[in-house]
C-alpha cells in the first residue's frame, strides 16, 4: 500500500484525506477477511476442545461424595481440591457457610448490574444474560456503544447512573463497563452486583491485540466515521517487542496513574470504584478497597479460566437470572465461541509475561483473592456437612 502511494505521488497525483482513509480502511478490512478461515478454524478447535472436556464435577476433581472421602494422598494441583484441602487443614470447613457467602440477600431490587470488565469474557457473558433474559423472564439492558467510555465518574455522574437503573422495570440486567458504584450513598437500593475477572496478565495482552484488530477499527470507524485511523506503525508492533524494548505502552510502574480507556492495566479498579486512591497501578490501597467490594457487595465474581465452575455458582447464589445457564451455554456454545474472538492474537513467550508478572503483583494477587473466593461459593453449597 506505502509503494501504490509512492507510485501516485511521483505521478504528480494526490488523494484528498477522505480518500485517503477510505483506501486504508479497506486494506484493513481486506486482511481481516483473509483471516476469518482462521477465526473459524480457531472456533472449531474449542468445540472439539470442550467436547473432550468431563463434565463439570469430573473436570475439577470434584463431587459432594468424592471429595469428602478422598484425603491429601489425591493429586494436588486442581484449584478446587487445594481449596477444599486448606479450608480443610485450617478448621474453616466449618464454618463454611452458602448463606455468609452470598451477598444476592442484600440487594433491596431485583436488578442485576454487571459492571463489566473488558476483555475478561464479558461479552460472551452479556450475551448469555440476553439469551437468558427470554428463559428466565426478565429485561435485558446495556449501555450504547460511546466514542470515548468514561469509566470513573464524578459523584454526580454516579447518581445519574444509580438513578437511571434504579427506575428499570424489575426484574432487569443493565450492563456496562464503569467502576464499581455504591448505590446506597445516593439513598437508592443496591442492585445485585455481579462481574468477572480473568489472569491479569493475559487480559492485559489480549487488550493489547484487541485494539490493533482489523475488525476492531471497521467497527469503530462504521459507529464513528470522522475518527482517525491509527499510525500503521502502532498496528504493526507486537506486544513482545513492546515489552522487551521498554516502550511506554507496556511499562507497568507501580503507582502510576494513566487515566482514560487506554489504560486497561487495572481490572481491580472495576471493584476498587471511583476514588482517586483507586487509580494508582498495583497498589495496597487500591487491592484493600476492591477485595472489600468483592467480598461485601458482590454476589458473584466469576474467573474466566474456571468457567464450569462460575456457571455453577451463579447459578446456585443468583437463580433468578441464571437459572439453567450452563445448559444455554453449552447448548449453543458454538456461538458463544465466536463472540469477540481474535484471531490475530499471536501467541507471548512464558518469558516476556514473565516479566511483566513482576510488575502485577498486586493486580495477580486479587485475581488469587477472587478465585478463592469462587470456589469457597461453590464448595459451601456442593459439600454439605453431615
Amino acid at each position: 500500500m506505502d509503494n501504490l502511494f509512492l507510485r501516485y505521488r511521483r505521478m504528480g497525483m494526490t488523494f484528498p484525506k477522505r480518500s485517503a482513509e477510505f483506501i486504508a480502511l479497506m486494506a484493513v478490512s481486506c486482511t481481516f477477511f483473509l483471516f476469518l478461515h482462521t477465526q473459524s478454524l480457531t472456533s472449531r478447535l474449542r468445540e472439539m476442545e470442550d467436547k473432550l472436556q468431563p463434565s463439570e464435577l469430573s473436570a475439577s476433581g470434584l463431587s459432594g461424595n468424592s471429595l469428602l472421602q478422598q484425603e491429601s494422598g489425591h493429586s494436588g494441583n486442581n484449584n478446587l481440591n487445594n481449596m477444599y484441602k486448606y479450608l480443610k487443614s485450617t478448621g474453616q470447613m466449618q464454618s463454611l457457610s452458602s448463606y455468609d457467602l452470598n451477598n444476592t440477600r442484600k440487594a433491596g431490587t431485583q436488578i442485576l448490574f454487571f459492571n463489566r470488565v473488558p476483555k475478561v469474557g464479558s461479552q460472551t457473558f452479556m450475551e448469555l444474560l440476553r439469551r437468558l433474559s427470554a428463559k428466565n423472564n426478565f429485561h435485558f439492558h446495556r449501555d450504547a456503544v460511546q466514542r470515548l467510555e468514561t469509566i470513573r465518574l464524578a459523584p454526580d455522574q454516579q447518581q445519574e447512573l444509580a438513578e437511571m437503573i434504579t427506575d428499570l422495570p424489575t426484574p432487569s440486567v443493565y450492563v456496562k463497563h464503569v467502576c464499581y458504584t455504591n448505590f446506597t450513598e445516593f439513598n437508592l437500593p443496591s442492585p445485585i452486583y455481579i462481574n468477572i475477572v480473568r489472569d491479569p496478565v493475559e487480559r492485559v495482552i489480549s487488550w493489547y491485540y484487541y485494539v490493533r484488530a482489523p475488525w476492531y477499527y471497521v467497527e469503530r470507524k462504521q459507529a464513528f466515521p470522522d475518527l482517525p485511523l491509527p499510525d500503521p506503525r502502532w498496528l504493526r508492533k507486537d506486544f513482545e517487542t513492546c515489552v522487551l524494548q521498554g516502550d511506554r505502552e507496556c511499562t507497568y510502574n507501580e503507582g502510576e496513574t494513566h487515566e482514560g480507556i487506554g489504560d486497561h492495566r487495572r481490572q481491580s479498579l472495576f471493584f476498587c470504584g471511583h476514588s482517586h486512591e483507586c487509580t494508582p497501578f498495583n497498589t495496597v490501597g487500591a487491592l484493600e478497597r476492591a477485595k472489600h467490594a468483592v467480598e461485601s457487595q458482590y454476589a458473584v465474581v466469576g474467573v474466566l479460566e474456571d468457567l464450569n465452575t462460575t456457571l455453577s455458582v451463579f447459578e446456585k447464589y443468583v437463580p433468578r437470572f441464571f437459572d439453567g445457564a450452563t445448559d444455554v451455554y453449552y447448548d449453543q456454545r458454538n456461538s458463544f465461541n465466536k463472540i469477540n474472538t481474535n484471531a490475530f492474537k499471536p501467541p507471548v513467550s512464558e518469558r516476556v509475561k514473565e516479566i511483566v508478572r513482576r510488575n502485577f503483583t498486586r493486580e495477580i494477587e486479587f485475581y488469587q483473592f477472587c478465585k478463592q473466593r469462587l470456589h469457597k461459593q461453590y464448595l459451601a453449597v456442593n459439600l454439605p456437612l453431615k
